[in-house]
C-alpha cells in the first residue's frame, strides 16, 4: 500500500505543483485519506523530495534555453561555446533564488512547526484566490513578454514574493505569478521563469529535507528508497503534462479560473479537517 499512495502522492504533485492551486493543500486532504506506514519524520521529508521528479521535468522540457553550452563551426573545426543569453537568464534565475535561499534556511524548522496546520492552509488557499481574481480584474500593463526580458531588479523582487509561499497553502508558482503580473510580466513570461526558479530552490529544499532526516534517523531502508523513487518518477511523468499544459493555457486564458478554484478548495479543507 505505500508504493500505491506514493504513487497517488506523485501524482497529485506532478499536477499541482507548477499549476498555481498549493500542491501543500492537495497533499494535506490526501493525508486525510492515504496513510503511509512509515515514521512522521519519513513523510514529512517525503513530501518535500518528490519535488525532485517535478524538477526533473522542467530540465527535460526546457533543456534547450537553459543548457549554457554550444556549439560552433568554423573553417577550423567545430568548438564549445557559452550561450550569453542562456548564461544572463541563469544570473537572474540564481538572484531570484537567493530571498528564498536565506530565508529558507533561518525559517524552514520554525514554518514546518507553528504554519503546517489545515486553518493557514486554507486561509492561504482563499486569500491568493482572491489575489488571482483582483489581478485579472485589473490588470497592470505587460511591459515584458519573455523571460529574457526580466530585469535583475524584477527577479529579485520575484524572488522576494516567491518566499512567501513558505508559508503552506500559498502555492510557489501562484505567489510568483502574482508578483509577476503586478511587475508588468506577461502571463506566459512569469509563468515560464516560475519553473526556471523551480530548480534552485526545490533542489536545496530536497537536500536540506533528506540532510535533516539522515541526522536523525541515520539512513533508508530499502522500502522508503523504493517509496522515494516511485514518487518521484510519478511526478515527473505527470508534470511533463502538466507543465505543458499551463503554457498552453496562458497563451488564451486567465487565472480566473484557478482563483476560484483555489477559493473552493480552501472552504473544502475547513469544512472537512
Amino acid at each position: 500500500m505505500d508504493f500505491l499512495i506514493a504513487a497517488i502522492m506523485g501524482l497529485i504533485e506532478g499536477i499541482t505543483e507548477w499549476l498555481p492551486v498549493s500542491s501543500t493543500g492537495h497533499l494535506i486532504l490526501a493525508e486525510r485519506i492515504f496513510l503511509f506506514n512509515q515514521p512522521e519524520e519519513f513523510v514529512s521529508m517525503f513530501r518535500v523530495v518528490i519535488q525532485l521528479g517535478a524538477i526533473l521535468a522542467v530540465v527535460v522540457l526546457f533543456f534547450g534555453k537553459l543548457w549554457p553550452i554550444g556549439r560552433r563551426t568554423t573553417r577550423d573545426g567545430e568548438f564549445l561555446m557559452f550561450k550569453m543569453p542562456v548564461l544572463r537568464l541563469w544570473g537572474r534565475v540564481l538572484v531570484g533564488t537567493i530571498p528564498a535561499l536565506v530565508l529558507g534556511l533561518l525559517l524552514d524548522d520554525w514554518l514546518d512547526a507553528h504554519l503546517y496546520n489545515y486553518i493557514v492552509v486554507a486561509a492561504m488557499l482563499i486569500l491568493y484566490g482572491i489575489f488571482f481574481i483582483l489581478v485579472e480584474r485589473f490588470p497592470r500593463p505587460v511591459k515584458v513578454r519573455t523571460v529574457q526580458d526580466i530585469t535583475l531588479t524584477q527577479a529579485l523582487v520575484i524572488g522576494f514574493w516567491q518566499v512567501l509561499a513558505m508559508i503552506p497553502g500559498t502555492s510557489r508558482s501562484g505567489a510568483t505569478i502574482v508578483g509577476g503580473m503586478l511587475l508588468g510580466l506577461s502571463r506566459a513570461a512569469v509563468a515560464e521563469f516560475t519553473f526556471y526558479l523551480a530548480i534552485p530552490v526545490m533542489a536545496g529544499a530536497s537536500f536540506l529535507k533528506v540532510l535533516k532526516f539522515l541526522l536523525g534517523a541515520g539512513s533508508f531502508t530499502l522500502m522508503q528508497l523504493g517509496i522515494l523513487a516511485v514518487g518521484c518518477l510519478v511526478a515527473f511523468l505527470v508534470s511533463l503534462f502538466a507543465i505543458r499544459f499551463l503554457m498552453n493555457y496562458v497563451k488564451k486564458h486567465t487565472f480566473t479560473a484557478f482563483g476560484w478554484y483555489r477559493i473552493a478548495l480552501g472552504v473544502l479543507v475547513l469544512l472537512v479537517m
